[in-house]
């Protein structure tokens, strides 16, 4: 088998790559062997793209890196022609940038979905997980989103998500291709970029610095460890069915006051380090999953708890600030 990873120098892309090649952040324990001949990791390099994320399988004979972007046409065409089975990550995903800016979110997340999803079909690849979010059904006051929600996205980001989603999945109905959909809740763990709100409290505190907290604090969210987001994948790319939606979920929520109290706790902080900040424009209130089709259907169930992901987590930054450190003092991209 030979697997097209793209965005796999990112935070969730490299721990599948890690994954495939056996080398994950935890146990592989319920996921089938992969044993994939090859694994293509075909990334930008943007900001958030980072080769050192793959530094744990470099000398792995399997593992190929092309740099190029998901909107080149001709690099996309000659690397897709040589793989079986692709599993999509690269995308633009920081909800603060997209409100910034939205131009780059819609041309990476919805034209380079489409330019892979043509090669794709003209290449006749065998299956095509599209790696997506929960961000894309909006907000919920209560309950869980189960598959068949309708999509309600608030945020530019959201919103190009749901655009990716909705032609990824016109392509398994208007052409036949094998194309499945996954949409996790909010990820956290080693690797992550720190402009994310776990990263970034975490190196703040850990440098004596404040953290943000947006509004009130009440916004909820469900915590899910990039490794067992990843171990959900794998799952659907060797056993989901052609043409549906997996959510993916790690059935712990939290309001962002509670998460802040964690973190600060683990990094021995108190609360006059943090500092209220006006509320982010059309902040979502609520995310909730409803895990249950992929649980039934596929055998998915979260292995880390939040407790144990957030002490190793913390534990990770606190110990490789040589991977952190040069990525908050470069320039913003």
């Amino acid at each position: 088998m030979r697997i097209l990873v793209t965005g796999g120098a990112g935070f969730i892309g490299s721990e599948y790559v890690r994954l495939l090649l056996g080398k994950p952040l935890g146990s592989a324990d319920g996921v089938p062997p992969l044993e994939p001949a090859v694994v293509t990791v075909l990334d930008k390099l943007t900001y958030s793209g980072n080769l050192a994320n793959l530094e744990p399988v470099r000398d792995d004979p399997r593992l190929r890196f092309v740099q190029g972007d998901i909107c080149d046409p001709v690099v996309v065409d000659e690397v897709v022609a040589e793989h079986d089975v692709i599993v999509h990550f690269a995308a633009e995903s920081h909800v603060d940038r997209s409100i910034a800016g939205a131009a780059p979110f819609v041309t990476t997340n919805v034209l380079g979905t489409q330019t892979l999803l043509d090669a794709a079909l003209r290449h006749g690849t065998g299956r095509f997980v599209h790696v997506s979010t929960d961000e894309v059904y909006g907000s919920i006051d209560e309950g869980s989103w189960t598959e068949t929600w309708p999509l309600a996205p608030n945020s530019p980001y959201s919103a190009s998500k749901a655009g990716s989603d909705l032609l990824a999945l016109s392509y398994h109905r208007t052409h036949g291709m094998d194309v499945v959909v996954t949409r996790c809740s909010n990820n956290y763990g080693p690797y992550q970029f720190p402009e994310k709100v776990i990263p970034l409290f975490v190196s703040n505190l850990l440098d004596g610095g404040t953290v943000p907290l947006y509004g009130d604090g009440g916004n909820i969210r469900d915590w899910l460890h990039v490794h067992d987001h990843c171990r959900g994948i794998a799952l659907v790319q060797q056993k989901g069915r052609a043409g549906e939606v997996y959510n993916i979920g790690g059935g712990t929520e939290l309001t962002n006051k509670e998460l802040t109290g964690l973190l600060l706790d683990a990094c021995g902080a108190g609360w006059d380090r943090v500092v209220p900040v006006t509320d982010r424009k059309g902040h979502d209130r609520r995310y909730s999953l409803d895990i249950t089709k992929i649980s039934e259907e596929l055998g998915y169930h979260p292995s880390i708890t939040l407790d144990q992901g957030l002490a190793d987590t913390v534990r990770w930054y606190r110990d490789n600030r040589g991977w952190w450190e040069p990525l908050k003092s470069a320039p913003s991209a």
